[in-house]
């Protein structure tokens, strides 16, 4: 199978489930806004494809919202064959992408060292300044 073929299923399937979600889940069990459909990658064959999906809030929360995507599963799926003109409807899996938070992290801690670099520079500069 093309790559680029495959770039193209894993981009619309992540597009289509996306917008899935707003008719496949509940807002009375699920908190919509709180996920992200963040990548999918389809196998070779195009028979299965795992979702990454970044789940906004607590942490204790996250093993659950996955499960209850997990278990409408098969709902995606007969959507996806309905409106998308695929020779196999991948068989999909739901995982946790955690990219976003350790991005948050990342980004944390260089945030972190720019003040602490901001501030040794401002004590040097003190330091200058008082010892002509």
């Amino acid at each position: 199978m093309s790559v680029d073929r495959i770039t193209r299923v894993n981009e619309l399937l992540k597009r289509e489930i996306g917008d899935l979600l707003f008719r496949v889940m509940h807002a009375d069990e699920f908190d919509l806004a709180s996920v992200t459909i963040t990548r999918v990658s389809t196998s070779k064959d195009l028979r299965e494809a795992r979702v990454y999906v970044s789940i906004l809030g607590h942490e204790a929360q996250r093993p659950h919202m996955l499960a209850l995507l997990s278990r409408r599963r098969g709902e995606f799926q007969r959507r996806i064959n309905k409106d998308i003109t695929l020779k196999y409807t991948p068989r999909l899996t739901f995982e946790l992408d955690s990219s976003v938070e350790e991005g948050d992290h990342v980004l944390a801690v260089l945030a972190k060292l720019e003040k602490a670099e901001e501030n040794a520079g401002l004590r040097m500069q003190n330091e200058h300044s008082e010892n002509p």
